[in-house]
């Protein structure tokens, strides 16, 4: 009976909270709650957007040529974005960003709902939004630190992927209820007033930054010294090229999501938001996941059967024609492709010192959203050709390889990832009390996974 009383209630909450720290802090907190609004309306814009252009055209190459110009820009300006992010307040820089994200989607909305829209707007809309990402996704990243500091770290990155995965079911749902009824510019409007929510949690922190010492380097010589960075680091170069290759083969999937949805499981409009809807579920289970997990150990194997699990659950969905078979596929491949990214970011940020933060997340989101326009651009034209379900099946085995690949190099990986995270834990002085327990950096090899690494490590 005692663990019905309020007392016995609350040793419950507590237990809970100790479970996910970050959620104590009250900076993250609204920012929690923020993005959590903000993202509902971007995955109804996303799906949205993905239903305009297929009803305007009809053809799965203009759907590659929307993705690819959404996030060229951030292969291109992320860099940019990443000295910006290591330079100035983060704080300002997202309430910037966000604050333009929502001008650009109400401009959509209002083409849209006054039968002015055409395709060549949609491509420009999205590019200038691949261009506030750029800037936007390296600041975003680097302020989860700040808020809640590096020991919490791992566990602000997997609430913020469940934030981004919970919305991901609830966006969709509700575009495919909205196209179908009312149509496309009512959720771009929806998606910029979304847009206030997150803003005004910004902007009721309280926050004591800390101050960011000039480098007294060019910004030319900051990027240089960020790529520089990552090309010595072998794990973060691993990491980034398996993530890279991921990208570029795999997460191309969902741009031919519209034609799988209507011409191979005649869904339709609400078909596409209940498949977008499953891959977010299974995101966000794989999300919740890392929330509830203590540490990094075994970490470099879960990033390596997740590549694996994503492009075999790939090739089944290319190959089901039945529409809640394939809706059940998707979600092992939303559930693998998060636990990959979301370990891969977790694992960089804790080998990265602050001060190249902004800039080593900047090369993450060149490998994750950056390699995503080249794989959208040619999915659709290989699409237009092979169809869109071979065109999965080819993607899905190439990141089976990259996973095969990863897996028979990881005694080496993690014998390096050690030693960067150590290195980052003693910057401050004393490491966090997850490493003297052997568990955010495990004591010994067998604890890293399932070889020994070395006996000198």
């Amino acid at each position: 009976m005692a663990s019905h009383t309020p007392a016995g209630e609350g040793i419950q909450k507590s237990k809970f909270l100790n479970r996910l720290p970050a959620l104590k802090v009250r900076n993250f907190q609204l920012f929690f709650a923020g993005q959590l609004i903000s993202l509902i309306g971007t995955w109804m814009d996303n799906v949205a957007e993905a239903w305009l252009i297929y009803r305007l055209t009809g053809s799965s190459l203009k759907l590659g040529t929307v993705g690819f110009c959404s996030q060229i820009p951030v292969f291109l300006f992320a860099p940019l974005g990443g000295i910006v992010a290591d330079r100035y307040n983060r704080h300002k820089i997202i309430i910037a960003t966000q604050a333009t994200s929502m001008v650009l989607a109400g401009i959509l909305a209002i083409l849209t709902l006054t039968h002015r829209v055409q395709v060549w707007h949609v491509f420009l809309l999205a590019a200038l939004m691949g261009v506030v990402n750029a800037f936007d996704i390296p600041a975003r990243q680097a302020f989860l630190s700040d808020m809640v500091g590096r020991e919490n770290l791992m566990n602000a990155i997997a609430l913020n992927s469940s934030m981004f995965n919970g919305a991901r079911i609830v966006g969709p749902a509700v575009a495919g209820i909205l196209v179908a009824s009312i149509g496309e510019g009512w959720c771009f409007g929806a998606n910029s007033l979304s847009y206030i929510a997150v803003i005004t949690g910004l902007l009721m922190m309280k926050l004591n930054l800390p101050v960011r010492i000039a480098s007294g380097k060019s910004p030319l010589q900051d990027i240089v010294e960020g790529f520089q960075f990552v090309k010595e680091a072998a794990p973060i170069r691993t990491l980034l090229l398996l993530l890279g290759l991921v990208s570029l083969v795999g997460m191309p999937y969902s741009v031919l999501m519209p034609i799988f949805a209507d011409h191979i499981l005649h869904g339709g409009a609400r078909g596409l938001g209940i498949l977008m809807g499953a891959t977010g579920v299974g995101a966000l289970g794989g999300a919740l996941t890392l929330a509830l997990k203590n540490g990094l150990k075994g970490i470099s194997r879960i990033i390596s059967y997740c590549a694996f699990g994503f492009g075999t659950s790939l090739i089944l969905f290319s190959f089901s024609r039945w529409f809640w078979l394939s809706a059940a596929l998707l979600i092992p491949v939303g559930y693998s492709m998060m636990v990959q990214m979301a370990s891969s970011n977790t694992l960089l940020q804790s080998m990265t010192p602050d001060r190249l933060r902004g800039r080593v997340l900047a090369v993450y989101s060149m490998m994750f959203m950056g390699m995503a326009p080249f794989g959208a651009l040619f999915a659709g034209a290989i699409a237009e050709r092979i169809g869109a379900p071979w065109t999965v099946a080819v993607g899905g085995v190439a990141c089976i390889c990259g996973g095969l690949f990863f897996r028979r190099n990881l005694a080496t990986f993690r014998d390096g990832a050690r030693k960067m995270v150590l290195a980052q834990q003693m910057v401050g002085g004393e490491p966090a009390p997850e490493v003297t327990a052997g568990s955010l950096v495990p004591a010994t090899d067998a604890e890293l996974g399932e070889e020994p690494i070395s006996s000198t490590s």
